[in-house]
């Protein structure tokens, strides 16, 4: 394998922001020193996309985001640039909203199980024909006969006739259509019925069979030209968990692409390790923003923050039965057609639906791999359905050989469904019901836990330089539920938990919500964003409520209860005392959610691991969860902010403008581009005295990263007294441009600018 990149810059691609602007944005890209551009999926996608996820033709580029022209002025720019590229590929399924969009989808449609690419798909016909939840209601098709052709139309959208299968005289469009390789049906027949895999409970995104070699290849042939032919360093592989075989599809992959840089989009819960035998490079770094977040968080005040939690919102439950109930709510709705299907492979084991679903609740994790690894996490949820259920014993035993092995197939679907549920039920549903502290509740982490010490952040980093040093670290993604920055704020929450009472039980008390949970949600919301964006703000609110589901959904929105919601984030907008109350809370602790910004960066930038830097994150990040952090970015804004600090010179000030940010970015991502060999160790580095706990020190092999944590903590205590740490003789800081005279430094003086320093020899 080559060697990874020193670091990537994260683009959302689309219509509005295609190849060629990022080709134009290369430049900049390498001036900020970033060692690779970082681009979300490029091939052909359902018209419209905003995120390139629904491929329709892996065979060609997106001609939305630029086609082919665009893509070769963008390895033109990288190359002229110095920049590698790296690129998001999505092998487990592709767009099916549209048929005609589709290639192979409408050949499968029309021809059945004898389309030339029935095995691209992963389709249950032993159940009957394909049902399409497509309708508004039963019946709500028509056939049409015109200039394209002879089709079913539903929505708008077309659907192809078999041959010989067309209106015959006094037929009608119900005759035709019982004719067909597919049912047209209901939307709300996919959670029941569906006889197609998909991903997680998306039915327009139709799962693709890679664990065939031959499909394997005709559906990553262009992909491979772009390592082989076009130089492209890195692929990220996007959620390889609902893959038949994820570790058979990597090392097919890795075979072919045996220098590339190859990451997973894997999340890891707490104490999980990548399988051993996975010959990939990493994660795309949720498992290292789980290590980062949380060290900023300070963990004494858990006590209090959970007695006001639960007297705000009633909410008498904890993190893992959120987690349970959660996972529940949606293996039987949404995701019950997964669990039917599993139970038509074990037609002769009683109870085999309620059995399977019981056994999905309790995986303490996203999915085994066996045989490589999880036989462990097999038998734990074994265990613990057998407590919960033990009428369902005889289940459980005829079930347990056969998911134990990897050559029955009900063995291998069971691995590939565990993940949806645990991404929909913990993901998008309890993470927005359990609402403790919402800066916790991010993708991979653990709400259970307030905070991190230095300890264990420390061990963290040690095992992650052992096992995992080309791995990606990251703080934001297209994924997350709320900005690096917000989180950096609400991390003040827990050092001042008696301010924070006051003003909830004032919001509570003045502007009530229908769910006290989903409230205390929606102001902890409010103290990380502000009020100053209500368009962002009430979009935020709306998706919030639905994916708790606890008053109102997605299938069946309750609008009087969201319109209760929206007035009453309205309220403290409008009222000028609630608006008073909320700005001043803010206002005092905006510098403390500041120093937390630049701290938990510049730790994510140094850490073992390659960083990523997602689009606009090197300023200032006020992102919500999508489709809000993929709104477009001001590079014209920052592009300039850049050139003004490069050319006075100087460190600017922490103020809102976020320039010293971007000058923390900048001159971290140039240092590991510069010189890579001061990254390829990890100490950590001895600091003493009364405030040594909220200092985070470690050298990775020359250059040394000091960051301040728990900010108001440490200003209570009246700074840094006499608090020093140990570091090596000649050293400068690179935000700075200081010199560090070696031995015991007194953070005091280091830190008397920025709340963090990076160190290194002068070159």
């Amino acid at each position: 394998m080559s060697a990874p990149p020193a670091s990537t810059y994260r683009l959302q691609l689309s219509a509005d922001f295609p190849l060629r602007a990022a080709a134009e944005l290369t430049g900049y890209l390498r001036d900020l020193g970033a060692g690779a551009v970082y681009l979300s999926p490029v091939l052909r996608a359902t018209a419209g996309s905003a995120h390139g996820y629904d491929v329709v033709d892996p065979t060609r580029m997106d001609d939305e985001r630029g086609g082919e022209a665009g893509w070769r002025s963008l390895l033109a720019a990288a190359r002229e640039q110095g920049l590698a590229v790296v690129v998001d590929i999505v092998p487990n399924h592709q767009g099916v909203a549209d048929p005609e969009q589709n290639p192979a989808w409408q050949d499968l449609l029309r021809h059945g199980p004898a389309s030339k690419y029935a095995a691209w798909f992963d389709v249950d016909w032993a159940a009957g024909r394909l049902l399409l939840p497509v309708l508004e209601s039963p019946g709500a098709y028509e056939l049409a006969r015109d200039g394209a052709g002879e089709a079913l139309v539903a929505g708008g959208v077309r659907f192809p006739l078999a041959p010989g299968t067309g209106p015959r005289p006094g037929d009608t469009a119900a005759d035709v259509h019982a004719r067909q390789h597919y049912e047209l049906a209901a939307a709300g027949r996919a959670g029941t019925d569906l006889t197609y895999r998909r991903f997680f409970a998306v039915s327009t995104l139709a799962g693709v069979r890679v664990e065939d070699p031959d499909v394997a290849a005709a559906t990553h042939e262009r992909i491979l030209r772009w390592v082989d032919d076009d130089g492209v360093a890195g692929l990220r592989v996007d959620h390889p968990d609902g893959l038949a075989d994820p570790g058979g599809y990597l090392h097919w992959l890795r075979s072919r692409a045996p220098d590339a840089w190859i990451l997973a989009e894997k999340i890891l819960e707490p104490g999980e390790t990548l399988p051993a035998d996975w010959p990939i490079d990493g994660t795309t770094g949720y498992d290292a923003l789980a290590e980062a977040g949380p060290l900023f968080v300070d963990p004494a005040a858990e006590p209090a923050l959970d007695r006001l939690y639960r007297e705000v919102t009633g909410d008498p439950l904890d993190w893992p039965t959120h987690v349970l109930v959660g996972k529940r709510a949606v293996a039987t709705t949404i995701l019950r057609s997964e669990f039917r299907r599993l139970a038509r492979l074990a037609p002769s084991v009683p109870h085999a639906f309620a059995a399977l679903t019981e056994l999905a609740l309790s995986f303490p994790v996203y999915r085994s791999y066996l045989p490589s690894s999880g036989l462990d996490h097999l038998q734990a949820a074994f265990a613990d359905a057998r407590q919960r259920r033990p009428e369902l014993a005889a289940a459980f035993d005829a079930l347990a050989p056969r998911l134990a092995d990897p050559a029955d197939e009900l063995c291998a679907r069971f691995q590939q469904a565990t993940g949806a549920v645990m991404a929909k039920g913990v993901e998008d549903t309890a993470a927005y019901r359990y609402s403790r502290f919402a800066a916790l509740n991010e993708v991979g982490g653990d709400p259970a836990r307030l905070g991190a010490g230095l300890d264990d952040f420390h061990a963290a980093q040690e095992r992650r330089q052992r096992r995992a040093p080309r791995s990606m670290t990251t703080l934001s993604t297209h994924d997350t539920k709320r900005g690096e920055d917000v989180r950096a704020r609400l991390a003040v929450l827990a050092e001042v938990p008696d301010e924070w009472a006051r003003l909830v039980r004032l919001l509570a008390r003045e502007a009530p919500m229908p769910d006290a949970a989903v409230g205390y949600l929606l102001w902890q919301t409010v103290a990380g964003f502000g009020l100053d964006q209500p368009e962002r703000l009430h979009a935020y609110a709306t998706k919030a409520m639905r994916e708790a589901s606890t008053f109102t959904g997605w299938a069946d929105p309750d609008t009087d209860g969201e319109a209760h919601v929206h007035a009453a984030l309205a309220t403290l907008a409008d009222r000028p005392d609630l608006r008073a109350a909320v700005d001043g809370f803010i206002a005092r602790i905006r510098p403390y959610g500041w120093s937390n910004a630049l701290s938990q960066k510049l730790v994510q930038l140094t850490m073992p691991g390659v960083p990523d830097v997602y689009q606009g994150t090197e300023g200032w990040e006020d992102s919500l969860v999508d489709p809000d952090n993929r709104r477009p970015v001001d590079f014209g804004r920052l592009r300039a902010l850049l050139a003004d600090l490069d050319g006075a010179g100087t460190p600017p000030p922490v103020d809102e403008t976020g320039a010293a940010k971007v000058w923390v970015v900048s001159r971290t991502l140039r240092l590991r581009r510069d010189r890579p060999e001061l990254f390829m160790a990890y100490r950590r580095v001895p600091v003493h005295g009364p405030a040594a706990g909220h200092a985070v020190a470690f050298d990775r092999g020359g250059a040394v990263t000091v960051a301040t944590r728990l900010p108001v903590g440490l200003e209570r205590r009246g700074g840094w007294a006499d608090t020093v740490a140990e570091l090596p003789d000649g050293l400068v800081d690179v935000l700075t441009g200081r010199p560090v005279a070696g031995g015991a430094v007194r953070l005091a003086e280091l830190l008397d600018h920025y709340p963090v320093a990076l160190l290194a020899a002068p070159a």
